[in-house]
């Protein structure tokens, strides 16, 4: 588990290489790395959780499945490019963000990024299925970044971000038509889930605000 607080930005280093049956090995050059990394432990980069095969000072390696290839950004992701980490959390640490399990629910891209005052505002398209679990100041992962939803639209999402964010993390150097790894709320699955049982007839769209004030999980006014 992740916090979505960004520890380090990293560079993907040109000694990335294919592996098997469509995956790839990346290696990632950070400050971050410079501690020891064990074989196996997780880091998020870019908002998914992937386990590190190598390490020497400075540089870590990690394998990357088909499966996430196909629903990440990593799939195109290319030398030099600057990514995201954050190491996994310890149940002695303080929860400053929300919990993030990096694991991707699918790929937003960014349809508006502005200045607003100090701050600066991204607005994002979403994959359609992703949009119920997305509320007006709730959490959402970005890249692996922990943010508040500002908006909710019909098609999207709008974030802010303060300038120590800026600085932090990659997300205000990318613009209009980039891909982002998005991370929806974590309980909201969870409950969406469990309550799916409760409702007779209910189909894949999901949940609805009707159907949970039809069944008495919401209030009426």
């Amino acid at each position: 588990m992740f916090t979505g607080l960004v520890e380090d930005i990293g560079t993907l280093r040109a000694a990335t290489r294919d592996l098997p049956k469509s995956g790839r090995r990346l290696g990632v050059a950070a400050r971050l790395f410079d501690e020891p990394v064990r074989l196996g432990d997780s880091i998020c980069i870019d908002g998914v959780c992937l386990t590190a095969v190598s390490w020497h000072p400075g540089v870590a390696e990690f394998d990357v499945g088909p499966e996430t290839l196909s629903v990440t950004t990593l799939s195109t992701c290319r030398p030099g490019q600057r990514v995201n980490l954050e190491r996994a959390l310890r149940l002695s640490d303080r929860l400053g963000g929300h919990l993030v399990a990096g694991h991707v629910d699918g790929i937003g891209r960014i349809s508006r990024a502005a200045a607003r005052g100090e701050a600066w505002d991204v607005a994002l398209f979403v994959p359609p299925p992703l949009l119920r679990y997305i509320v007006h100041k709730g959490s959402i992962a970005v890249d692996g970044i922990s943010l508040t939803v500002n908006q909710v639209g019909a098609q999207g999402f709008e974030v802010s971000l303060v300038p120590h964010s800026q600085h932090q993390t990659t997300l205000s150097g990318k613009g209009v038509g980039d891909g982002v790894n998005l991370e929806v709320d974590l309980i909201g699955k969870y409950v969406e889930r469990l309550l799916s049982g409760h409702l007779p007839g209910r189909d894949d769209r999901g949940l609805t605000l009707d159907q949970l004030k039809e069944h008495g999980f919401a209030p009426t006014e």
